[in-house]
């Protein structure tokens, strides 16, 4: 008799870097959620009780929903983060929490994680800005952020209607297919990291 092999299922940890009740970059994480394959549990975090970064808040002991969120994203299999453009870069929502699992250097949350960026705006360029200069920022935590395909959504009143739902096919399928990626890239860090430790 053969055994039939089943996919492993990978918890994710999502956020988005607005605080925004009718944010795009939020809809578009619950239409990730949505159109995620069984193999990918995406649980959407809210940052509305982040703090901002303070050494001496930190040295006192982390605020409880940092703790939190370091413990939900330690715990998972990888990150994916929906973030606006705000100004050509990202919004301090997001760059602060980044700050915060960052901390502490040599053992935080973030190192070695896999991540995943996605990010829809009114303008044109659909947060590549915003998008790339997150990277720079990964790259200093040691997070190994899937490169393609970019997940750009650009004039998003066009593609989500008054409902927050992501309308647009071809948007729909360019999610889809990233999804997809990044379950590969997850896959296959897991699969590097059991070598290591074997």
């Amino acid at each position: 008799m053969v055994e039939s092999a089943v996919a492993p299922a990978f918890n994710v940890v999502a956020f988005a870097g607005s605080l925004r009740r009718g944010s795009y970059n939020r809809a578009l994480l619950r239409e990730a959620k949505e159109l995620a394959p069984p193999t990918l549990h995406i649980v959407i975090h809210e940052l509305d009780a982040i703090p901002l970064y303070n050494g001496d808040l930190e040295a006192a002991g982390a605020p409880p929903s940092v703790v939190q969120l370091r413990d939900a994203v330690r715990q998972s299999d990888a990150l994916l983060i929906a973030t606006p453009e705000y100004n050509h870069g990202v919004p301090g929502v997001l760059k602060n929490t980044i700050d915060w699992l960052s901390r502490p250097p040599r053992d935080n949350a973030l190192n070695g994680k896999v991540a995943a960026l996605i990010g829809a705006s009114p303008g044109m360029t659909g947060t590549a800005r915003g998008q790339a200069q997150l990277r720079q920022a990964l790259g200093a935590t040691n997070t190994y952020v899937l490169l393609q395909p970019e997940v750009l959504v650009a004039r998003a009143p066009e593609k989500f209607d008054v409902d927050g739902r992501l309308t647009d096919q071809a948007t729909r399928d360019v999610l889809a297919t990233f999804l997809q990626r990044f379950i590969d890239l997850i896959a296959l860090h897991v699969r590097a990291e059991a070598r290591i430790t074997a």
